[in-house]
């Protein structure tokens, strides 16, 4: 069965984004974005880059992760204030929002359903993992359909912002294994983590 992966770059005191929740990563941004960080994404993880990134890196490759990608209206608007109406058109695109009332792009999939009912669908049907881009309301919403994590952590801490989960993730604290980790010399790690399955007492 497919699954759900929160694919997320993290600071050290988990955030993933500033208090105003704009991209970090933009040209105006905080985030730092080392040359080896960029060349593991090529390597690894090529379907998570934004379609005019794959252009620049004449990146044809499908990916071997994921063929969907679910993500929240804020975090969809980060892109909308870029120009980009469909961030990733190399992939399936859904948006949650019970605001949108139409998408700007044909190809991006609006749902207002409840997104853990919709991520449950997703994973009956065949294809590739399914990657939650964000944010962190998403995130939050679907803290119990998670089933792996791919944290790009990154050697800065930041002080206050935008959590890996919001404060509406129900409490329910999880154990995770570690299953892969690859640390660069630019000191960013992208840990990989697969949800732990309780075993019966």
């Amino acid at each position: 069965m497919r699954r759900l992966v929160y694919y997320i770059a993290s600071s050290l005191d988990g955030f993933i984004a500033g208090p105003d929740g704009s991209d970090p990563s933009s040209p105006d941004g905080f985030w730092p974005i080392p040359e080896d960080y960029i060349q593991h994404i090529i390597t690894e993880y090529p379907e998570t880059l934004p379609g005019p990134a794959r252009a620049a890196f004449s990146i044809t490759d499908g990916g071997k992760h994921f063929d969907t990608v679910v993500e929240g209206r804020r975090s969809y608007e980060i892109g909308l204030k870029a120009g980009l109406t469909n961030a990733y058109p190399h992939l399936r695109h859904l948006v949650f929002s019970r605001t949108l009332s139409e998408s700007t792009d044909p190809d991006v999939e609006l749902v207002a359903d409840d997104p853990a009912a919709t991520v449950r669908q997703l994973k009956q049907q065949e294809g590739k993992d399914i990657w939650l881009v964000g944010g962190a309301e998403l995130a939050g919403a679907l803290y119990s359909e998670i089933d792996g994590l791919v944290i790009k952590l990154s050697p800065m801490t930041i002080g206050s912002g935008i959590p890996l989960f919001s404060h509406k993730a129900v409490f329910d604290p999880c154990n995770w294994d570690l299953t892969d980790h690859t640390v660069l010399k630019s000191g960013a790690a992208f840990l990989t983590y697969a949800r732990r399955i309780p075993t019966a007492s």
